[in-house]
């Protein structure tokens, strides 16, 4: 089963005084959520991994997400790159369906955040010059 996305996002590149800087933007979020304005996050939309049964909610996420969206920190004098990042929902790491399948136990001492990953995909970036 295919997992669902979770958020969009636009990651920012700039450079100011030979000094690098990225800022993250979530800018479309599933399940209806809303962007905070403040501080440009989706909130979290309950999506979890049941690592007894290697499992996860299909219902939870968004088979698309879109939007139009503009830079709140845009300098016209300003270089700068952009490129989209769009989020899966949270899916079990192939390490936790091997456990599942072979009957083992998880190992003292592992966080869940050990068995479970978050799928990625990246656009290409686009380049501003002024």
């Amino acid at each position: 089963m295919a997992a669902t996305l979770q958020r969009l996002q636009v990651i920012k590149g700039s450079e100011d005084s030979c000094k690098s800087h990225e800022k993250v933007f979530d800018v479309a979020c599933s399940d209806g959520l809303a962007v905070d304005p403040a501080t440009h996050r989706c909130p979290d939309n309950g999506a979890r991994v049941n690592l007894a049964d290697c499992s996860f909610d299909p219902d939870v996420g968004a088979s698309q997400l879109r939007t139009l969206w503009q830079d709140p920190e845009f300098q016209a004098d300003q270089e700068a790159f952009y490129y989209v990042r769009v989020l899966e929902i949270p899916t079990p790491r192939w390490t936790a369906f091997d456990v599942l399948e072979y009957g083992a136990a998880i190992p003292e001492g592992m966080e869940d955040s050990d068995w479970v990953a978050q799928q990625r995909a990246y656009t290409s970036p686009i380049w501003y010059t002024p």
